[in-house]
Formats: C-alpha cells, sequence, structure tokens
C-alpha cells in the first residue's frame, strides 16, 4: 500500500458552514487513517468565513479562498517532498485550487475530476457565489484573476489534461446557463461511463492524463455526490443517480494502480447528514479498498 499522509482541509470558504467541514474528523473516525496505516501530516485552517458575497469577483471569500490555496499547497507540497502520497480531507471542493497548486509548481499536470456536478459555473450563473460550484472554470484559468493566477503559474490544469468523469448534472447546469465545457476537456458522464462500463471507462480516463507528454502525474478529485445518492445522501446538493460504491471502487483502483496519480482529495461528504455514521463507513470501506488493490 502506498505510503499515505492525510492533510486536513476543513474548508468551507467556497460554500458556506453546512457540515462538511467536520469530514476529516468522520472519516478518520470510521477508520480510514488507521486501514491506511497512513501518517498525519497536519491541518490547514481556513481564514474566517465572510457571508458576504464580494462585489468586484462575484464570489463569496475570494481572498481566503486565494490565501487557503497557497497554505494547502504549502502543506501538500511538504508531503510530496517527503515523498509520500498526500490524501486530503475537505472541506468544499476549492480545496481543489490548493492541490493542482501543489503540483504545477513542479511542472505540468493532470485532472481526474470525479464528481456528480461539472462544476463549471462562472460568477454571473452561481446563485450564491459559491467556488464550490466554481473550482473546476477556476482550475482551468476561468474566472477572476485572484482565484485563476496563482504566483504567475497561469491555469493550474490545461483543459486537454482534464478528465470530468461520472456528472449527471447536464440538464440542469444547462437550464442554469453554466458556461459549456471547453471541446479539448475530456468529459465522461455517468450515462458514458455506464455504456463503457467503469473499468473501461476508468483505463481510458487514465490514459488520457498519462499519454506521452502529458506531464508529471495527475491529482484526483472525489466529490462524495458522485455516488449513488441512495448510498450517499450526505451531501449538500443532492441530486438522483451516480455511480454504485463498486463502480467507484473500481475507477478509484484504476487511477490508483499506476505511478501517474500524484495525490488524492476528498470533498462535500456532509457528517451532520448522517446521523448513525453508515455513510462515512461506506466512503471509508470504498476508499480502504480501492488503495489496498494497489498492490
Amino acid at each position: 500500500m502506498r505510503d499515505v499522509a492525510i492533510i486536513e482541509a476543513p474548508s468551507v470558504l467556497g460554500l458556506r458552514p453546512s457540515g462538511v467541514e467536520e469530514l476529516p474528523e468522520a472519516l478518520v473516525g470510521a477508520g480510514l487513517a488507521a486501514g491506511l496505516g497512513a501518517v498525519r501530516a497536519g491541518r490547514v485552517e481556513p481564514p474566517a468565513y465572510d457571508p458576504g458575497r464580494d462585489p468586484e469577483t462575484g464570489v463569496l471569500n475570494p481572498a481566503g479562498i486565494a490565501a487557503y490555496t497557497v497554505a494547502l499547497a504549502d502543506a501538500v507540497g511538504g508531503v510530496l517532498d517527503d515523498g509520500r502520497f498526500p490524501l486530503v480531507l475537505g472541506g468544499d471542493c476549492s480545496v481543489l485550487l490548493g492541490n493542482l497548486l501543489a503540483l504545477r509548481r513542479r511542472g505540468r499536470c493532470g485532472l481526474l475530476f470525479l464528481d456528480g456536478h461539472t462544476d463549471f459555473y462562472q460568477p454571473s450563473a452561481e446563485p450564491a457565489g459559491e467556488a464550490a460550484s466554481m473550482e473546476l472554470a477556476l482550475a482551468t484559468g476561468r474566472g477572476p484573476g485572484v482565484l485563476t493566477r496563482f504566483e504567475g503559474l497561469g491555469p493550474l490544469v490545461r483543459d486537454e489534461d482534464v478528465v470530468a468523469f461520472g456528472f449527471r448534472d447536464t440538464e440542469e447546469s444547462a437550464a442554469a446557463r453554466m458556461q459549456p465545457l471547453p471541446p479539448a476537456l475530456h468529459a465522461m458522464d455517468l450515462d458514458a461511463v455506464r455504456d463503457l462500463g467503469a473499468a473501461e471507462a476508468a483505463r481510458r480516463a487514465v490514459g488520457l492524463l498519462t499519454g506521452e507528454g502529458r506531464g508529471d502525474g495527475f491529482w484526483v478529485h472525489l466529490d462524495a455526490d458522485v455516488l449513488d445518492d441512495a448510498v450517499m445522501p450526505a451531501v449538500d446538493y443532492r441530486q438522483p443517480g451516480g455511480l454504485d460504491p463498486r463502480e467507484l471502487e473500481t475507477v478509484l483502483r484504476t487511477a490508483l494502480s499506476g505511478p501517474g496519480a500524484a495525490g488524492l482529495d476528498v470533498t462535500i461528504f456532509n457528517p451532520r447528514m448522517d446521523p448513525d455514521g453508515s455513510a462515512a463507513r461506506l466512503l471509508t470501506d470504498c476508499l480502504l479498498r480501492a488503495f489496498a488493490a494497489r498492490d
């Protein structure tokens, strides 16, 4: 099993204090760290949350998210420097920016984006200004400069180095007038994954991220709402359908089975919506099986 180091990233700057900030304690309490034999590499505390939408950018907490991105990138970079695999427990999806910045500092990187939503909103179309609905757009350089241009590095990830996998919000996002996904970005919605089968879809996705000239590795972003709502109701923005746990395990196992995966984050799981802890155990067991299959 890979030498895993857990970083707690309980930021809700891109969402609201809904309960996702309690994700790290819930998954560790369900046995994730012990099951992985992981070291605890620290906790990156976010700045204070401001519920007021920034009038210039149209985004909640843009300066706080920018500062947090740099702090989290430093923590992830330290784990990488130690030769360990960073497992970042969010928090909302805006923590992705810090994880990608850590890789971008090292060169070109890719992204396997496992999420029930495409999260490609522009501020004018996002009703509450939540960066957790914009992080993929921000990561590819679309949005306010404070959240797209870090340390002079330009976009954190190129369109062609992204695979959006398992999303099922096409009708919803079109109705909200979200900007379309760019043609160079590789999109595999839930129907496409099902048509291919999870194993083949995952192999193709990893192939797109690890081909010649594709850089120095890819990050895996896991939003818990990519799972079927019937088994994972503990998320803030629910929608019917989703991957079943075995499908997600297959995808993660495939992504983690080679040297290309450089790190993984888990976001949006909300323990306050999981009073008996069953969803936390399901998610933890899925992760443990996926990591164990590396050997």
